[in-house]
């Protein structure tokens, strides 16, 4: 049963991640006839804690509070990705997955949770910005920088900063049902599930320092995204041959010029559904995809979304553009 929540606090840590779980866990609703949970923050460094935004938090709670708990949330914090945490902390946490307490971490809390060994052979989810670093203090996990969540019960590992309240909201739904979930969702004003991943809202700019031999090619390519092109082509325009080209072409941006290109695309196509009115099919044009079918398959495997939830998160309500017609052109499926 879900019913004793802890959040546990160390210095530094973010209000709004913190703020994430007080509203989920820590809110008063049974006049709607929803869950009570026990909830309480504890601190894992003393009585008064700074924040993240230049205020402190007091706390009458200490690690003793952990012990009773069927839950236990970690909030992100500033630099927990390269400071060390108090032993009585990383123990604590131990003892709780031990008897089987569930541990949830918002966005970086997740580095509470590997150097307590609670990652070792388990998938986790961290801000797409940290994922990196989170792989190489960690190597026993396998992060993935994509998603909002990962459960891995009793390990439930979150996302940047809203993510937190996917993954509370998840556990809810996993332990209450989706109607209690719902309901809280509803009175927080916040989708009850969000569709995607991390993959939306990650900026991917194209590394250019290490393309000595290829950099004009790339360039050619940005701007003749619309076109059907295939590797002998471009292999032609670097004046050298289509094995050669595709080698020094890996080696110099790290994936094959096929992916280079889809990638390249799906990022046009990203930009102008943020900043234009048109319709999906011009889109799908415009950005070498040629149908809106083709640009939706290829928006939903590379960023876990559609192409017009895409556009209502990063535009916000409106009337939208209508279907509307775009000249065909094929996506080469060569280059």
């Amino acid at each position: 049963m879900l019913k004793n929540v802890v959040a546990v606090l160390l210095d530094g840590v973010h209000p709004f991640e913190l703020g994430v779980v007080c509203e989920v866990f820590g809110i008063d609703r049974s006049d709607e006839g929803l869950p009570v949970y026990d909830f309480a923050v504890a601190s894992a460094e003393g009585p008064t804690l700074s924040t993240h935004a230049g205020f402190t938090l007091s706390t009458r709670h200490g690690l003793e509070r952990l012990e009773s708990a069927d839950l236990i949330a970690v909030p992100a914090g500033e630099t927990y990705g390269k400071r060390d945490f108090p032993p009585e902390l990383l123990d604590a946490l131990r003892r709780a997955v031990d008897r089987g307490t569930r541990v949830l971490s918002v966005c970086s809390g997740v580095f509470v949770l590997g150097a307590a060994g609670l990652l070792d052979g388990r998938r986790c989810a961290v801000h797409w910005r940290h994922a990196e670093q989170l792989a190489r203090q960690y190597p026993g996990t396998t992060v993935e920088p994509d998603v909002l969540y990962v459960d891995e019960d009793p390990v439930i590992t979150s996302a940047g900063t809203a993510a937190g309240i996917d993954a509370c909201l998840h556990l809810v739904r996993k332990e209450q049902g989706p109607e209690v979930a719902n309901r809280i969702a509803r009175r927080m004003v916040v989708p009850p599930h969000r569709d995607g991943g991390q993959a939306q809202y990650i900026e991917r700019p194209l590394p250019r320092s290490r393309c000595d031999t290829v950099g004009d090619v790339l360039a050619w390519l940005e701007r003749h995204l619309d076109q059907e092109i295939t590797v002998e082509q471009l292999a032609e325009r670097a004046h050298m041959s289509p094995r050669t080209f595709a080698r020094r072409f890996q080696q110099e941006t790290g994936t094959t010029p096929y992916r280079w290109l889809l990638r390249q695309r799906v990022l046009l196509a990203q930009q102008l559904l943020e900043a234009t009115d048109e319709t999906v099919d011009a889109i799908a044009w415009r950005a070498g995809f040629g149908t809106a079918g083709a640009l939706r398959h290829q928006f939903v495997t590379a960023l876990g979304t559609t192409p017009n939830a895409y556009r209502r998160t990063f535009r916000g309500p409106g009337p939208g553009p209508g279907a509307g017609t775009g000249k065909a052109q094929s996506l080469a499926t060569t280059a």
